[in-house]
């Protein structure tokens, strides 16, 4: 870890995005190898295709639960936008798009991560009630259980899709950003392009923690 590099995120703030991260992909490898037959071999190698669909149903419920807690924590500074700082910032793509020489600043997150919050939040709400009534199709209509399966594949290709977004904007899309989920620190270089304003709020209340001290006066400026 090198001197100097600012903490972004807190230990039970990843664990609980790995939790949702790694039930969601087990959610999603699991789910296409019961609809595709091609992918029937994956129930081969857990002990059949019975083992891999009660995989699918407990690992929907510690995705549900894991997505309650994690709607919880993020709730307060990515669940609500702002229209007085998140328009800028949308009329310029974040930059992302096309060339912005200086892109409109944002706090701790900026409106695509929020938009990803959403989606994350409804559309995982929407395939864990869609997820349940199909398990248990005899207490609801027919109709309704028709409905869920539609239900439950849109919101697949939907969360499947965003998934791609946020692995590109992570890694390609905005260099150094992983590690704020990997170790909880990122460079200073980092944080004042990615989000300037919540770094100067850490400097002005005394709130940032950078490596090897506590506070911006006690390590110089990377």
């Amino acid at each position: 870890m090198k001197k100097g590099m600012i903490k972004a995120t807190r230990p039970f703030e990843r664990v609980v995005h790995w939790c949702l991260a790694l039930s969601c992909f087990l959610l999603c490898i699991t789910g296409m190898s019961t609809m595709y037959h091609s992918l029937n071999f994956i129930g081969a190698v857990i002990g059949g295709m019975a083992n891999l669909r009660m995989l699918h149903h407990y690992g929907g419920l510690f995705f549900g639960a894991s997505l309650l807690v994690a709607i919880g924590i993020f709730w307060k500074d990515a669940g609500r936008f702002s229209s007085k700082e998140d328009w800028p910032w949308i009329k310029e793509a974040g930059g992302f798009l096309w060339h912005v020489d200086d892109i409109p600043e944002v706090g701790k997150y900026n409106p695509g991560q929020k938009m990803f919050f959403w989606v994350v939040a409804l559309g995982g709400a929407a395939m864990l009630a869609s997820g349940l009534i199909m398990w248990f199709p005899l207490s609801f209509s027919k109709q309704l259980v028709r409905t869920m399966y539609v239900v439950h594949s849109l919101g697949f290709l939907i969360i499947f899709a965003f998934i791609f977004v946020h692995l590109y904007l992570v890694t390609i899309g905005a260099p150094g950003s992983a590690p704020a989920m990997f170790t909880g620190w990122v460079t200073r270089g980092w944080m004042k392009k990615q989000h300037p304003k919540w770094l100067k709020e850490m400097e002005e209340n005394g709130t940032l923690e950078v490596y090897g001290g506590k506070g911006s006066n006690k390590i110089s400026s990377s």
